[in-house]
């Protein structure tokens, strides 16, 4: 016979475990196996049956006022932050309206307000990730802060006219890349140093995400390769042609490499990357605040992204709208605004994230959200511009600049140098940022690319007859 139950509020609550009493009877009868046991979490609440108890919220539907103060608080402090940005939001959304002849303002101030909107994407998807099993949280949690940069790329092919704004979105991949890797890390391991003098991670998390961005890299570079090789000995518009083609290929090719990591990671190898993520979660130092936080119920989790998707997709349609002002009025150069003004604003809310998950030193999360981010910017985002830009009769392809592609080369490598020792510091971080400075600085004198010259579609009638 089943006797009381009591849920425990000792250590082992933090990780869902309950302390149960159960009576039995002296004639040992069993209770029936079909009988659910309630659970109760950390907080004492209730375990709904399939969400996790770090999830749990003991709410149901959606509470304004908790749903607010829920959202205000975020992730971080710097999350936090983030969010006194919200004011931006209404203005840059009512001025794009009222006064379309201010470009410069609406730009700006549309630039602001997708911060926090971003942020709101970030926060949700973590909240959500929380409710369900560790890999799968973490994928999705990934997914959903790359949605910010999906939005932007369609937004971007929709809007291009005669390729104007192609070499954008070429720029903004591998600046997308470059901001995961070099200054997202670098803060990643600066934050961690400044605590401890060395941070240790496993090499499952690594050394694959390492091994996909050699394969990635290599894929972006062979079109930028074969058109570089042949320019000048072939015609230009079959030449231009011919890698639009391979492009289109390439990004198929990508598109599996995609599916098959993520059923790497979700199917077939998801215990190592369980066991892996349950030790980070131990070494938490804010473990015990985390889990006394108010959490958001899954309605509220959906509400959020629904709310900060929205918003991102009119900021994003509203900042399109003004690139090519601010690169042919303002003298913006498109390698900058492509490299490293769209890629900052974009991954804002990622890189806060993962900086704070490294800075409490949990770094195997922080390098499965920034390497889990650029594979997916790599492999699938870039292979998505292409394909749907192919649905769309436009010359989106990778053929890259030369100067861009051999910093996305050099990037990798030298990441890839950093996690080979399976450790961080402070010194490794300030080197990744210093040098994501000086690519910016570069992108900035760099000048935007004339037809006939480099690696630039001459006529998209040529390019368009590829495919």
């Amino acid at each position: 016979m089943l006797g009381r139950f009591r849920g425990k509020q000792g250590p082992d609550a933090q990780t869902g475990v309950q302390e149960q009493d159960i009576g039995v009877s002296n004639d040992t009868e069993k209770a029936p196996q079909h009988m659910h046991i309630p659970r109760f979490n950390h907080n004492g609440h209730k375990v709904t049956r399939g969400i996790k108890p770090d999830g749990e919220s003991g709410r149901g539907g959606i509470h304004p006022w908790h749903f607010i103060r829920i959202c205000f608080r975020s992730t971080s402090h710097m999350s936090m932050c983030v969010n006194v940005l919200w004011p931006f939001v209404p203005p840059a959304i009512a001025l794009h309206f009222a006064r379309p002849d201010l470009n410069l303002w609406i730009f700006v101030l549309n630039y602001i307000a997708m911060v926090p909107s971003a942020n709101l994407i970030g926060f949700a998807g973590q909240e959500l990730a929380r409710k369900l099993p560790k890999v799968f949280g973490v994928v999705l949690e990934t997914f959903l802060g790359g949605i910010v940069e999906i939005v932007l790329f369609m937004v971007l092919l929709h809007n291009d006219v005669n390729n104007n704004l192609i070499p954008v979105i070429r720029s903004a991949i591998l600046g997308s890349i470059l901001a995961n890797l070099l200054l997202c890390l670098g803060f990643c391991f600066f934050a961690g140093g400044l605590r401890r003098e060395e941070q240790e991670f496993d090499e499952v998390i690594s050394e694959v995400g390492h091994g996909l961005l050699l394969m990635a890299g290599f894929g972006l570079l062979i079109p930028t390769a074969f058109y570089a090789s042949l320019r000048g000995s072939m015609d230009s518009g079959l030449l231009e042609s011919k890698t639009l083609s391979i492009s289109r290929i390439a990004s198929v090719i990508l598109l599996v490499a995609f599916f098959i990591y993520v059923y790497f990671q979700m199917r077939t190898h998801h215990g190592l990357y369980d066991s892996v993520l349950e030790k980070d979660e131990e070494r938490d130092h804010d473990r015990e605040d985390d889990l006394k936080k108010a959490k958001l119920t899954f309605t509220e989790c959906i509400f959020a992204l629904a709310i900060a998707l929205t918003c991102v997709s009119l900021h994003a349609v509203f900042l399109v709208e003004e690139i090519e002002y601010m690169i042919t009025e303002r003298g913006v150069p498109d390698a900058f605004m492509g490299l490293i003004l769209i890629p900052l604003v974009e991954k804002a809310a990622e890189h806060l994230t993962a900086v704070d998950e490294a800075w409490d030193n949990q770094m195997n999360f922080a390098l499965a959200h920034i390497l889990g981010a650029t594979v997916q910017t790599a492999l699938f985002n870039s292979s998505l511009a292409v394909i749907v830009g192919w649905g769309l009769h436009k010359a989106m392809d990778l053929n890259f600049e030369v100067f861009n592609i051999v910093i996305l080369i050099m990037a990798i490598i030298v990441v890839g140098n950093f996690l080979r020792d399976q450790k961080s510091n402070y010194l490794e971080g300030s080197l990744c940022i210093l040098i994501y400075i000086l690519i910016a600085i570069a992108s900035w004198y760099y000048p935007n690319p004339v037809p006939g010259a480099s690696n630039t579609a001459e006529a998209a009638g040529a390019a368009h007859g590829g495919g």
